[in-house]
């Protein structure tokens, strides 16, 4: 018998953005996971911040529409505004 195990994952929460794309400090603090810019930047630097998979320490990260970006175990997707 073949037993087949994979990793359960938290489906991602939206981030509803009303631009072309969002920088990468800009979507932490929009989405409410650090208290202030500072904040955002030290940690992106720390590499705590993964970008479609990856560790992203570029803070002025443009994010659009489909993007996921993952940070301190929370994960998000960006949407954009399909209302236009």
């Amino acid at each position: 018998m073949k037993v087949t195990v994979s990793k359960k994952t938290a489906p991602e929460t939206p981030l509803k953005i009303t631009t072309e794309f969002i920088k990468l400090e800009a979507a932490l603090k929009l989405a409410n996971v650090v208290e202030s810019g500072g904040m955002a930047k030290n940690m992106i630097l720390d590499g705590l911040a993964k970008v479609n998979g990856e560790v992203c320490t570029m803070r002025g990260k443009k994010l659009y529409p489909g993007d996921l970006f993952t940070f301190m175990g929370q994960s998000f997707v960006i949407v954009g505004d399909e209302a236009k």
